[in-house]
């Protein structure tokens, strides 16, 4: 599976408002978060780099650059949020809406908030 681009960093990026809305299925556990962190190192740890800096390989090259997913700005937002902009994405980052199950986005949302810790 060919991994997609990263969350975008530019801070114009909005959620509508109803994504705020959307309530995370899974339990902050242990299995959800190994789940997550599989599914990231396949999918996201080339461009958001290992411990989610934004300092991936792929990154590196990208306009604008990878979000810091381990900042203030990305672990303030809901989970909601986070699963919105993984769910729909935005040049450079693609869409996983059709790569990803649910489920599997929503590991991602858990295992980002692992990353802020």
């Amino acid at each position: 599976m060919t991994p997609f681009v990263a969350f975008s960093q530019s801070s114009d990026w909005e959620a509508p408002k109803e994504a705020d809305d959307l309530q995370n299925p899974l339990h902050q556990n242990s299995e959800a978060t190994v789940e997550g962190k599989e599914l990231y190192d396949k999918m996201c740890v080339i461009c958001h780099g290992k411990k989610g800096k934004g300092d991936g390989v792929a990154g590196m090259n990208l306009s604008p650059r990878p979000t810091n997913l381990t900042s203030s700005s990305v672990q303030q937002q809901t989970d909601g949020v986070i699963y919105w902009k993984i769910t729909e994405g935005r040049a450079p980052m693609a869409s996983y809406k059709n790569t990803l199950e649910e489920e599997q986005r929503w590991q991602l949302v858990n295992y980002i908030r692992e990353l802020g810790k």
